[in-house]
């Protein structure tokens, strides 16, 4: 099984888009492919539980079917940081209860899982531990969602600069247009594929609909499907 942990640039750069988009990529391959979604935090009631948009647009890209506890084992209602919303029911999120979570949904038949982060990749999820910690624990590979925007350059170059420090298995990064009127879009692109050191693995343009994925060889390498 092939398990990949999609990271951004910050808050609204575009994971949950981005990582529905490569499950259905996988689905046109005819490949058994879950998305796991560890922490949300902004969920409302539905079928006597609390839900994110997020962890059910990730339910709905897949082609393995799981309960939703499975999906997203740690929701909270606030659209704040998980561990502040957390501290408010008196609830702890730990790297080791991420990890029993996992390994449930790892039990399932499936040739991928997708793991979409929350926030950017600095994320607290206690008063001493981050989620990037259960990555480590886990020895996952990343994805970069990068959302272009002003400001993306510093963003993308930060967080590569602590992969490196902390040894992360970067296989490359992704291109999300969040912005359609970016000034110097490609310019902004190009200096991010000089600087990063992984790969450009695919660009998704802006589009109300459908969404769309300018998907390069890396990407196929990447997962390991043939063109």
């Amino acid at each position: 099984m092939k398990q990949f942990f999609i990271t951004g640039t910050d808050t609204d750069a575009g994971k949950t888009h981005v990582s529905c988009l490569l499950l259905k990529l996988l689905a046109q391959h005819k490949k058994r492919a879950l998305g796991f979604k560890p922490l949300a935090a902004g969920a409302e009631i539905a079928f006597d539980e609390l839900v994110n948009d997020d962890a059910l647009a990730l339910m709905e890209s897949a082609t393995v079917s799981a309960k939703y506890d499975l999906i997203n084992p740690f929701t909270f209602a606030p659209p704040i940081a998980p561990h502040i919303a957390a501290a408010k029911v008196d609830a702890t999120i730990t790297v080791e209860g991420i990890s029993q979570a996992y390994a449930k949904l790892s039990e399932l038949e499936c040739d991928y899982i997708l793991t979409e982060g929350a926030g950017g990749w600095a994320l607290p999820i206690n008063d001493t531990d981050y989620l990037y910690d259960w990555v480590c624990k886990e020895q996952l590979p990343v994805i970069l969602v990068v959302g272009m925007k002003l400001g993306c350059l510093n963003h993308a170059l930060l967080t590569a600069a602590h992969f490196k420090m902390l040894g992360i298995n970067c296989v490359g990064w992704i291109a999300n247009q969040i912005d359609p009127a970016m000034n110097e879009y490609q310019a902004n692109i190009d200096s991010l594929k000089l600087r990063l050191p992984f790969p450009l693995l695919a660009i998704s343009p802006y589009a109300d609909n459908p969404p769309k994925l300018q998907i390069y060889k890396s990407l196929l390498e990447v997962l390991s499907i043939k063109p």
